[in-house]
């Protein structure tokens, strides 16, 4: 059993991670675990940049976004040495056990530190929902729903204008989020680098929802595609429809957590600790047919991430 642990937010941020924090430093503090809050990832690890937890650190936080103990990229955690340098930290610490939320590099890291003996277990937190062995990821909820409503508010100018809106969502180079985004937000067409897409048939079916009557159209486009100007120049090229890209950028990554994202980071983080109070590491947490589930480290980034080609064939039909 670990007596100790550690929590850390490493990459990118996303919606829920507080609620994930909050619910591992809860839980831990409920069975009498010490409990130490990491900034700023490995990078925080490595300098020791730490802090004793209790009840009211997580105060008032499951309803923010972003994450309180904040998160950096570390490229010396890279290194042997610099794995070297955070084993001899929680050694120094006395941590046993470390909760890493953050997507698939977070996750080799805590397979490294693994490997060295400390117990870890992953979170997946990551808004682009691609890791391959959970059907939900912490953040991804509030990624869809604020790029929804962003769309829907571009779609206003764009149906005052009889414009066509190109909308570039993030997601890396899965399509989840613009598969997602684009069935609700009734896109003309979504273009994901998981599905093969012609400029030309796309420009066809403008053309052809002109005819009966439609004024104004939205595509979207996944971040691993990227060129949204030029896609947007060559359909206007195509159509003669004047066409402006939208690149939402890291307004996805912001505000707070929707209520699911609250409820699966809750549910995973307390997961987490339940395993670790078990004496078990090099485990990823995941969501499976609705259930927490989890993964060897290494069997879990093994795998890989399909898309949900039933769903981008009903988004193809009934978009006209």
């Amino acid at each position: 059993m670990a007596k100790t642990i550690g929590i850390l937010t490493s990459g990118g941020d996303a919606p829920g991670m507080n609620a994930a924090v909050r619910a591992v430093a809860r839980a831990a503090l409920r069975k009498g675990m010490k409990v130490y809050g990491i900034r700023r990832g490995y990078n925080g690890l490595i300098n020791g940049d730490v802090f004793e937890m209790n009840e009211r650190s997580v105060s008032d936080i499951i309803q923010r976004g972003g994450t309180c103990l904040y998160t950096a990229r570390c490229n010396e955690f890279r290194t042997e040495e610099g794995i070297d340098k955070a084993k001899a930290k929680c050694e120094e610490l006395g941590l046993e056990g470390i909760v890493v939320i953050g997507g698939d590099g977070s996750f080799r890291g805590a397979a490294d530190l693994s490997a060295r003996g400390i117990l870890c277990v992953g979170l997946p937190g990551t808004i682009d929902n691609d890791i391959a062995c959970t059907e939900y990821t912490i953040g991804y909820d509030t990624a869809m729903n604020t790029a929804v409503e962003m769309v829907d508010k571009l779609r206003d100018t764009s149906q005052s204008h009889d414009r066509c809106s190109v909308v570039e969502v993030m997601g890396r180079h899965a399509g989840h989020i613009a598969l997602n985004t684009g069935i609700a937000c009734g896109a003309t067409a979504i273009i994901i680098e998981e599905m093969p897409y012609n400029l030309d048939d796309i420009a066809k079916k403008m053309l052809e929802s002109r005819k009966i009557g439609k004024q104004h159209f939205i595509i979207v486009v996944s971040e691993g595609i990227g060129n949204s100007n030029g896609i947007a120049h060559e359909l206007q090229e195509k159509t003669g429809i004047e066409a402006r890209a939208t690149i939402l950028g890291h307004v996805q990554r912001g505000g707070a957590p929707s209520l699911r994202d609250r409820v699966v980071a809750s549910q995973m983080g307390y997961y987490a600790v339940e395993l670790l109070e078990k004496g078990v590491g090099n485990r990823v947490v995941g969501m499976q047919q609705n259930k927490i589930v989890d993964f060897d480290i290494q069997e879990a980034l093994s795998m890989k991430k399909t898309i949900d080609k039933e769903l981008y064939n009903i988004a193809d039909e009934i978009s006209f």
